[in-house]
């Protein structure tokens, strides 16, 4: 008898949606690496043969995008950028050059053993974003590698019917030749949420599950599939009840998805009048598009590390101050949040002579307490959203913040720099609102003083959750317990809540649980007063605030805090 099991993979929800159709193999190309000794006679020519490769991989990328703006337009083909900032890094240019010299070993042996090194590296970090940017490097390493083994530019087959694209990693220039009205999903061995193929995938709305780890080797193309990208499941070859339902499924959300937009202008106002503030996380001018269409009446969280990734020098106060005038400006009359830079020091190394490497990273030197660290940088980026101020609604959250002290030094930094730019007669906002980030235990069970000195408290789950259980939700072995409704979760939210609220403050979260539609009325009833998710979530959250009351969330809240086991929580979360 066929083993049935076999036919079901699980991996990561990247876009939501079902997707069906068959499968479309972008098989990954396998490059052979040979070590070979060098004579120093023969280094320069190593050097001019590593040289010319590079300047081809530029000369491939500037084309990729090109073909992305005619084709996919300007939201997708900026990330062709990233590919381009990341092809001048140290690590893949002078460093690669400065270890020729020394080992006399040739350029492809060093590449792979650099991209080895990365992957160490990147797998102690344990904040998404900068895990998955170790996929970025190795595409872009790839490229170069096959310049070096004088490898062509492998063409795709055109897709002639509807079909869901398997491949290791999806690169928006991969994307290029997909007739994306045919392409119904994606089912990708690597990847997390915040990978640039889940990104891709929300902005093109096609359903996608990533970190299927070795999907492609269980698939051929012509292969019957089901991508499921709200559970993160992927069913290959489909019993025919099974392919009924989810065909089924697929039109109620289609239905479901066309009356939701509806609601656009509409206010996320509770039955009782309770006026809810629905955000959404972004991190590029260019995302401002998507915040409007789909009804959001903010940005409840604007990522600015982005604008300090992959770059040959640190963004000058100019450019910064530009940038985040150009997106309050577009947010207006609504207001945008910009949070301070959530980076570590091992991201901006080159531009720190001081900078010593960590053991544990996840536990040093990241986000508020590294600015405080290199004041310079901060104040540098501060002096930029103050400028910015006079063109929209302007919010400033410090992340990573884990008590009273640290909060102080960042007001007091921001005053100070606020005095300068007054001496030197720059317009500035008279009222900017600073709040604090709550994402680690410290901060949560301090938040009473906390919200005594802020404007406002913003609840970061992803991290909280993960500091508070001590379980990193990347591994593996423990990601079981990563529990969003542990009870110690739930109290220390309706913790900071009331702390936030004792003082007349407002509360939001801009975590991946506020996004979570089973948590929606539990976290009304915890009192929450702002929720904060990408864009194209907020027409469903709108819908359930709409339909909820607050003392039928409330008794919601109060009988799930009551409970102890959490599967049991949830049952009646999905219950109600």
């Amino acid at each position: 008898m066929e083993n049935t099991e076999s036919k079901f993979f699980h991996g990561i929800a990247a876009s939501p949606g079902i997707g069906v159709g068959k499968v479309f193999l972008l098989e990954k190309e396998e490059l052979i690496i040979v070590k070979k000794s060098l004579h120093k006679k023969d280094l320069v020519k190593e050097v001019a043969r590593f040289r010319k490769a590079l300047a081809a991989t530029r000369k491939e990328l500037q084309q990729d995008k090109l073909e992305m703006l005619k084709v996919l337009g300007k939201t997708h083909a900026r990330l062709a950028d990233v590919y381009l900032l990341i092809l001048e890094d140290p690590i893949l240019t002078k460093d690669i050059e400065k270890q020729m010299s020394k080992e006399q070993v040739n350029a492809e042996f060093l590449i792979q053993i650099a991209i080895e090194k990365l992957h160490r590296t990147f797998d102690n970090l344990t904040d998404d974003y900068f895990r998955e940017r170790i996929n970025d490097i190795v595409e872009v390493s790839h490229k170069i590698l096959r310049h070096l083994l004088g490898k062509e530019k492998t063409q795709q087959e055109e897709i002639t019917e509807e079909s869901i694209v398997v491949a290791h990693n999806l690169l928006p220039s991969d994307t290029i030749n997909l007739k994306t009205n045919l392409v119904k999903g994606f089912a990708i061995d690597v990847g997390g949420k915040t990978s640039h193929t889940a990104l891709l995938a929300q902005s093109l709305e096609i359903p996608a599950v990533v970190g299927l780890k070795d999907i492609t080797s269980r698939v051929k193309t012509g292969d019957f599939l089901i991508i499921d990208g709200n559970q993160g499941t992927v069913i290959l070859d489909p019993d025919p009840q099974a392919l009924k339902n989810y065909k089924r499924e697929k039109e109620i959300q289609i239905r479901e998805t066309q009356d939701l937009i509806k609601l656009r202008d509409l206010p996320a106002q509770t039955v009782d009048g309770k006026r809810i503030e629905l955000s959404a996380n972004i991190e590029t001018a260019e995302d401002v598009k998507n915040v409007l269409y789909y009804g959001a009446e903010g940005i409840g969280l604007f990522r600015t590390e982005y604008l300090f990734m992959n770059r040959e020098s640190l963004p000058s106060e100019e450019e910064q101050a530009e940038h985040y005038s150009r997106v309050a400006k577009k947010m207006m009359p609504y207001p945008t949040l910009f949070r301070t830079l959530d980076i570590g020091g091992d991201k901006l190394k080159p531009f720190i002579h001081s900078y010593a490497e960590e053991s544990n990273p996840f536990l040093g030197l990241r986000a508020l307490r590294f600015c405080l660290k290199y004041p310079d940088i901060f104040r540098t980026q501060l002096r930029a959203l103050l400028k910015a101020s006079t063109e929209g609604n302007i919010r400033i959250m410090f992340p990573m913040v884990s008590g009273l002290s640290e909060f102080l030094q960042g007001k007091e930094i921001l005053e100070n720099v606020k005095n300068e730019l007054i001496r030197e007669r720059v317009p500035l906002s008279p009222r900017i609102e600073i709040g604090a980030m709550i994402e680690v235990p410290s901060a949560a069970i301090t938040a009473d003083l906390l919200a005594k000195e802020a404007d406002f408290l913003s609840i970061g789950t992803n991290d909280l959750i993960q500091y508070t259980l001590a379980v990193d939700r990347i591994n593996e072995n423990v990601a079981s317990m990563y529990d969003p409704l542990h009870l110690s979760i739930l109290r220390l939210i309706k913790m900071i809540c009331d702390a936030a609220h004792s003082h007349g403050k407002w509360v939001g979260m801009c975590g991946e649980m506020a996004s979570d539609t089973h948590f929606t009325k539990l976290l009304l009833g915890l009192d929450l007063d702002e929720f904060s998710v990408v864009p194209a979530f907020i027409p469903k959250l709108k819908s359930i605030i709409r339909s909820t009351s607050l003392p039928e969330s409330r008794r919601i809240a109060e009988e799930i805090l009551s409970l102890k086991d959490s599967n049991k929580a949830l049952e009646r979360l999905k219950a109600s």
